[in-house]
């Protein structure tokens, strides 16, 4: 399958993005938002199975390619960094939709976004920001407010969450339903028994952080939701 770099400059840092077309004309355009550890094969293989199933997949690079493959304690600092600003944060990701609607064969009424962990609060921000994406959805993500004004959120929104996630506790996925509802949105929360944080990486487990473990059933499960739900924004 072909793979594409698409450089991208954000405030003077330099992003590269992998743009990852389907074959022929595509059903629609998914963004890919990765975890703290930036693009890797794994995010790619995410992408081949968008492709697929029909679609257009953009790996965001939110860190800069200076940062591919740098040492975990290096990547935790980044992504604190973005947080610490999410209306900047907010920013970065409205312009990587813009880089998405850019991309040869993309119909600008059929992308959607995806993303995991810190990824997946991404997603969740972009359709906090009332951008024109025809839905979102976060795996295993942060539900953190971005502290942000309120704005009505068009897009549709789907949450696949692991019940035993220690940084996204009840509370907090009580919380976030009651703010989708008040920001008007078409919402779901699919939460799995028995599963921790990060369940989409079959590789968790090696990071040595207690609560974070793939989870096989639940991985399989919310994948085929997904399907589930491209089926609905794009037919």
């Amino acid at each position: 399958m072909n793979e594409q770099a698409v450089a991208q400059e954000f405030r003077g840092e330099a992003l590269e993005h992998v743009w990852m077309p389907a074959d022929g004309t595509a059903r629609g355009t998914v963004i890919v938002v990765p975890s703290v550890m930036g693009v890797t094969d794994l995010e790619r293989g995410f992408g081949r199975r968008l492709n697929e199933a029909g679609c257009h997949a953009l790996i965001a690079d939110l860190f800069g390619k200076h940062l591919r493959r740098a040492p975990r304690d290096t990547m935790f600092g980044e992504m604190g960094r973005l947080k610490g600003d999410r209306a900047a944060l907010r920013d970065r990701m409205m312009e990587v939709l813009e880089v998405a609607r850019g991309q040869a064969g993309v119909d600008r009424g059929r992308i959607a976004a995806i993303g995991f962990c810190f990824g997946g609060m991404c997603v969740l921000d972009l359709a906090r920001a009332g951008a024109e994406v025809a839905g979102v959805a976060s795996f295993h993500g942060l539900f953190d407010p971005p502290g942000l004004p309120p704005q009505p959120i068009g897009a549709k929104v789907v949450a696949y969450h692991g019940w035993d996630d220690p940084m996204v506790p009840p509370e907090a996925v009580v919380a976030l339903g009651r703010e989708l509802t008040e920001a008007g949105a078409d919402w779901q929360i699919h939460a799995y028994g028995h599963t921790r944080h990060g369940f989409t990486n079959p590789n968790a487990g090696s990071i040595g952080i207690e609560g974070v473990a793939y989870q096989e059933a639940a991985a399989r499960r919310s994948w085929a939701a997904l399907n589930q739900f491209l089926d609905e924004l794009f037919g």
